[in-house]
Order: structure tokens, then sequence, then C-alpha cells
């Protein structure tokens, strides 16, 4: 069951990329983010509410929430902290890279969580499952040089600092989920981190874009900004029940969950007619190869 819901993610988790890569075009990214996280608020404002007025709204429902304790909201306000630290740097290097680029070196996340899931959770991986994982670090090699004829040397570019700065703060994050996950319910999770990531991010505009608004890059409207926190949504959803799974290895949900490169790349390629794509389908192909290693491995 946690193998089918991680692969749904990772599909959401593609379609949320491309819409985030065309609602950043031009646009302003702040502004942007901002926006939503406040659309994905709205979605779980009314349970929240029921949850804590003593409503029964919601009961008996998969968006029944308990009210938690102090402890409870401390654990989801950190991981509110490090996810928004991972979203400010990803969608700046989201509107500054192709997405055919960003796309393989977020594949690489699973990697750092395999490691901290080694030394944090004690998980252990088969033979099938570590070529999964070798191969995914293969094609971040190629990536790096295929990369360089459209100008993007990784250890000159900051767009390339920042996606991976990016990472490794979501790796960090997929490990804490890990944790939590133990002990609280996944709609308290995301509903409170999102609340607690509008507050954070709505100081961060106020103090760092809205005095400069007029200087920098103009905000402007796009159907796609809604579609980010619908995609993202269903794509968190889906993944916090696959971790409650008892069976669940977070180290192989983290990499079946950077499938989601395949749906970003497709759409790279069709909609935003992104170049070198035949360089860097290799890296592609070798992404697949190394998720069908991981199928295998868990059977």
């Amino acid at each position: 069951m946690w193998l089918t819901l991680a692969f749904a993610s990772a599909a959401l988790l593609g379609l949320y990329d491309v819409v985030k890569k065309k609602a950043l075009i031009g646009n302003a990214v702040l502004p942007v983010l901002l926006l939503n996280i406040l659309f994905s608020t709205f979605f779980f404002l009314p349970a929240l509410l029921a949850a804590e007025l003593g409503f029964n709204w919601f009961d008996g429902t998969l968006f029944a929430i308990h009210s938690g304790s102090f402890n409870d909201h401390v654990l989801v306000a950190i991981k509110s902290c490090i996810v928004l630290s991972s979203w400010i740097f990803g969608y700046f290097a989201m509107k500054n890279l192709p997405i055919t680029i960003v796309g393989p070196i977020n594949a690489t996340r699973p990697v750092m969580v395999l490691l901290g899931a080694m030394l944090i959770f004690g998980e252990r991986l088969n033979l099938f499952q570590w070529i999964g994982v070798l191969l995914s670090g293969i094609s971040l090699f190629l990536l790096s040089r295929s990369s360089k004829r459209e100008g993007v040397v990784f250890s000159h570019n900051r767009w390339i600092w920042s996606i991976a700065l990016a990472a490794i703060l979501g790796a960090i994050s997929g490990l804490y989920d890990r944790h939590i996950m133990r002990q609280l319910d996944p709609v308290f999770v995301q509903g409170w981190y999102n609340l607690y990531q509008l507050l954070l991010m709505s100081v961060i505009v106020a103090l760092l874009w809205w005095p400069r608004r007029h200087t920098t890059t103009p905000f402007r409207w796009s159907w796609a900004i809604p579609l980010i926190s619908i995609f993202l949504t269903l794509a968190d959803f889906v993944y916090f029940y696959a971790l409650q799974q008892p069976d669940a290895m977070i180290s192989v949900v983290s990499v079946i969950r950077r499938g989601s490169v395949v749906v970003s790349f497709l759409c790279g390629a069709i909609v935003f007619h992104e170049h070198n794509l035949r360089a860097k389908i290799i890296d592609l192909i070798f992404i697949i190869i190394g998720l069908i290693f991981l199928w295998f491995g868990t059977k």
C-alpha cells in the first residue's frame, strides 16, 4: 500500500514542479510562494477550526484532526521552518534554471535520506535497492557534464548551489517526517505546518519584498499559482499516509517520490521547449532504471 501511495505522490509532485515553473517565469518569487502557502492553508483551515472549536464536522473522515499538545505544535513548527527554507531556495532555483536540470538534481535527495535513515532509523537496503540509489548518483554526474552545454557550470552557478541546498534541506525534512509521523496524525501535521509557514512567509514578504516591490521583478497573477497548491497538497497528503504504514521505509519512499522527474522532464520538453534534451534523457533513463531496481528490491 505504501508503495502505491509513494508512486502517486511522485506523479503529483511532477505536476507540481511543472505549474511552479510556469508560475515563476518572469514573476516575483516570494509573493508566488506566499500565495501557494496561503491556498494550501485554506484547504485545511475548516478542519483546523473544527478541531480547535470542538465541532464534529469531520469526525469519521480523513480530515478529522485532533487538538494537539504544545509539544505536538513545536514538532510541526520545526518542520515548517525546515520546509520553508527548502522552498525558498528551491523556488529561486526553479525560476532561474531549466526544469530539466532542477528535476534530476532534486532526484538526488534520496541518497542523502538513505545515509540519514541508515544512521538514525537503522534501515538497511538490499542489493537491488543499493543499485537503484547508485544509478541515481550516476545520473547526477552525467547531468553535471551535459548541463555545461547550456552554460550551467555546477561549481560556479549560484542557482545550482541554491537547488543543492534546497535538496539537502528537503532530505532533512524527509528524515524528520519519518520521526514525527510515528506520533502525529497526517492531517494535523499538514494543516498546522501550512498555517505556521503562512505566518513565517508573511513576515518574510513584508520585510524583504514589499518595500522593494517597485525596484525588483514585479508580481503578476497566474492561474498556475493555485494549481501549485492543489498538486502539492495532494502529493503531501498521500505521502504522509504512506509514511504512516508500519512497514514503510523512508529511504525507499523518498527515492520513489523523486520519480516525479519523469513528469517534469517530459513537460520541460513539450511545454517549455527546453534544449539539450538528447544528453539529458540519458540521465532520465538512469533514474527510471534506478526506480525499477528499487521496486523489485521491495518485493
